[in-house]
């Protein structure tokens, strides 16, 4: 069923959700206490938690959710190939994934009567002679840290996994526990509707401007609900959680400002639109990867994994940094399948020498330019500012624990769980870039 929803979403659920109009949020009040601009994983986890742990502290707070794609048709979120996985080379990234994964499988736990189609069957992540020590010396670090992983070499990967080439593998870490993947779509309908519960308002709209009050600090944004009027919504603390369109909303503000006096007001954040492919294919080849098959990636970032109970795979790659595509549009390019992921995938499974495409969809990345990696924390000017943003691609399994961090640094100050310091904006700011290692 994992693989029905998300070709539905991916083509039929832009037409559907059209044809029934505009789906319907709540009224936009004239201010609230956390404005969070963004109703996607990020937004929609932070204005759960914010609710949820106010609630334990006894406090109310008014928390309204901004999102311009009414109908999620075109989100970040639902578009997502929905993993989960510690092979990071960053303790701040594992750290979050061990908790988003732990989240995950206690879904109904967090979320109420959610059934998020956890699939356990781990990622498998291959490496060449010249990566294989970087590998070797990440899985070292995620296993001290919680994860749970294994180092096979050319001949156990070959028993293991029957069906797969090694030729050019030199080690391949295999995620006994804690990896899978899970129904993106679930997961932010569940965060949306347990935070509704907990009283935060989701309102449709996009943000066009910022207010500032007399001392300098944003006091609002200038929202266009789309029916022809901008209205201003007052607030005391904004976050800032649009995804691939952070960038964009955060020059609303100022941010990036070339001629800016204050050193952190010149720094852009550096988040874009970057456009991923994902391919849904069949084959009628021997030795086919069976249903516990792992996401398995290839030394050159081509990965696949098994789709649903039908016999189908998905699968994708993402491109090099001078082959970007354009992100006007969510057309698929199926001439890059043929040319940049079919050649690697037949090589890597010989059953895939003849495949069909089934179906095919496209999505955005939240890239961060500078890293690649999530920015969170305050803006070190704006005092009231928060951001969540710039994931490239590895997102949706962080989004419990950055919703958590979110509230953590608004109601108590500073992260009280993780740690996540490190990751915030004033990075950017003294040009130390967190980069990871050998991932993809």
């Amino acid at each position: 069923m994992l693989g029905l929803r998300r070709v539905l979403r991916s083509g039929a659920l832009r037409q559907l959700s059209s044809l029934s109009g505009k789906p319907q949020g709540d009224v936009l009040p004239r201010s609230c206490e956390v404005l969070i601009i963004g109703g996607g994983g990020m937004g929609a986890s932070s204005a759960l938690w914010l609710k949820s742990r106010a609630l334990q502290l006894g406090r109310k707070l008014n928390v309204l959710v901004v999102e311009r794609d009414a109908g999620y048709t075109s989100a970040s979120t639902v578009l997502s190939v929905g993993g989960v996985r510690q092979q990071f080379s960053l303790a701040e990234n594992i750290e979050m994934s061990l908790f988003g994964y732990n989240f995950v499988v206690n879904g109904r736990e967090h979320l109420g009567d959610v059934d998020l189609c956890y699939q356990p069957n781990g990622y498998l992540i291959l490496a060449s002679e010249k990566g294989a020590h970087i590998l070797a010396k990440n899985s070292k670090l995620q296993n001290e840290l919680g994860a749970r992983n294994e180092l096979l070499g050319p001949e156990a990967l070959r028993q293991r996994f029957p069906w797969l080439s090694t030729e050019g593998v030199e080690l391949g870490c295999h995620g006994i526990d804690k990896e899978g993947w899970f129904d993106p779509w679930a997961l932010l309908m569940g965060y949306k509707k347990k935070a509704r519960a907990l009283g935060a308002n989701f309102a449709n709209g996009s943000v066009v401007g910022f207010e500032w009050n007399d001392s300098g600090g944003l006091s609002g944004t200038v929202v266009d609900a789309g029916d022809g009027v901008q209205r201003t919504v007052k607030f005391d603390t904004c976050v800032l959680a649009a995804g691939a369109y952070s960038g964009q909303v955060a020059r609303l503000a100022g941010i990036g400002d070339k001629e800016a006096k204050e050193a952190s007001l010149s720094v852009a954040l550096p988040v874009e639109p970057r456009k991923r492919y994902v391919y849904v294919l069949s084959t009628q080849g021997k030795n086919c990867p069976g249903l516990a098959t792992p996401l398995t990636v290839d030394p050159d970032g081509t990965y696949f994994r098994r789709d649903g109970l039908c016999g189908n795979f998905l699968c994708g790659r993402s491109p090099n940094e001078d082959e970007e595509p354009e992100c006007e549009t969510l057309d698929v390019d199926h001439g890059y399948f043929e040319t940049d992921v079919w050649p690697t995938l037949a090589k890597r499974v010989p059953a895939f020498e003849s495949v069909k495409i089934q179906s095919s969809w496209a999505g955005f990345y939240d890239h961060n330019t500078f890293d690649a990696n999530g920015i969170i924390g305050r803006h070190p000017h704006y005092s009231n500012l928060f951001i969540a943003a710039g994931f490239s691609g590895h997102g949706i399994q962080q989004t419990p624990a950055v919703g958590r961090a979110i509230s953590e640094l608004i109601l108590d100050g500073k992260f009280t769980t993780l740690d996540l310091s490190r990751l915030g904006f004033e990075r950017l700011v003294n040009q130390q870039p967190m980069h990871e290692v050998n991932i993809v």
